[in-house]
């Protein structure tokens, strides 16, 4: 009795070597897929990611201290975080609440006094009149206020589906990266999971220092600015210490608004309010950073301003405040992925 042989189909004659190839392009054309049609979605998952491996990592130091499973630490670091908001937001909230007020009715007679001061000088003159006076009740005006409370209600929604996504992700990693690593060929996982423990720890490194830098930063801020006078040193110490996740760019937003407020008290104050954002800058970029640098992420500045100013264009305001993450672990993935495995496998020139 015979035996009908069945045809081998092609992926049954696949060899392994394309197996790998084949799985390794297809999860890179779909991240490259999602990134050109969905570039915010996909760039709220790295976000929500980012804080998901800052949530995971308060917690399993949490777990270990209290001899608990991991997802009770992520759980009692929520806790904690949660408690601690509500008590601060108790105490320091009629205050912050008192400061954005005043903020808000200083900010415009203080730009009426940079006018008026500017006015003094043809050039800034002829600056103004090119710009035009704006009528805020225009048509124009009220749709642009409509847009922008639109945006607001858009941004507190995707900031609870990113909570949504860290709490998740923090909670049960191991899911959700064997799901991952899933999509590898069986004899290439074990690399890839070694990939993505390198690309996590990155990540955890950058943002310990990240969060390290930007408490010194408000902190420091907000002492200056208390000394040199300035009203609202407390709301604009910790506008300075948030913007400060943006490197670069960050500080000279966190500044305008502090400037901005010194103007009507002439320019002896204006000129001790940069005086202070320029030292604690300084201070960041060449002894805050350099030091908690020296056992985490090393980024060149030319590169995260050359990203900064690639992902701002592409993305936007996320893109601007993701892109330097998103640097760290290109660096990281490149190394990996080409550097490692292959250029360095090409043996070298025979000079001879």
């Amino acid at each position: 009795m015979t035996h009908e042989t069945k045809p081998k189909t092609g992926w049954e004659l696949a060899s392994p070597g394309g197996r790998r190839r084949v799985s390794v392009c297809v999860v890179f054309a779909v991240l490259a897929l999602l990134l050109l049609l969905l570039p915010g979605t996909l760039l709220m998952i790295f976000a929500g990611v980012l804080l998901a491996i800052l949530l995971r990592t308060c917690g399993a130091a949490a777990a270990k201290g209290l001899h608990i499973p991991a997802a009770w630490g992520v759980a009692a670091v929520l806790l904690a975080a949660v408690v601690g908001v509500t008590l601060a937001g108790m105490a320091f909230a009629p205050s912050i609440s008192a400061q954005l007020d005043e903020l808000w009715r200083q900010v415009p007679s203080s730009l009426d006094s940079l006018r008026q001061e500017a006015e003094r000088y043809q050039w800034a003159q002829d600056l103004i009149a090119r710009i035009g006076a704006t009528d805020l009740w225009s048509p124009s005006s009220r749709s642009a206020a409509t847009n922008a409370v639109t945006s607001l209600f858009g941004y507190l929604g995707n900031a609870i589906i990113l909570l949504f996504i860290a709490i998740y992700g923090a909670l049960d990693p191991q899911t959700y990266r064997r799901g991952f690593l899933a999509l590898f060929a069986p004899s290439i996982r074990e690399r890839a999971d070694h990939m993505l423990s390198r690309a996590v720890a990155t990540l955890k490194q950058w943002l310990l220092a990240k969060l390290i830098s930007m408490s010194v930063v408000g902190v420091l801020t907000g002492l200056g600015l208390w000394v040199v006078g300035v009203p609202l040193a407390l709301l604009l110490g910790l506008i300075a210490g948030l913007l400060a996740f943006i490197p670069n760019f960050g500080p000279v937003l966190a500044a305008a608004p502090g400037v901005l407020l010194a103007v009507p008290d002439g320019a002896r104050v204006v000129a001790l309010v940069v005086g202070v954002y320029l030292a604690v800058q300084l201070l960041e970029s060449y002894v805050i950073t350099p030091l908690v640098q020296q056992r985490t992420v090393a980024l060149p500045p030319l590169l995260v301003i050359s990203a900064q100013l690639l992902f701002g264009s592409l993305f936007g305001l996320i893109g601007l405040a993701l892109a330097t993450p998103l640097t760290a672990l290109a660096l990281r993935l490149i190394s990996d992925l080409y550097v490692k495995t292959y250029l360095e496998d090409d043996p070298p020139a025979d000079l001879a």
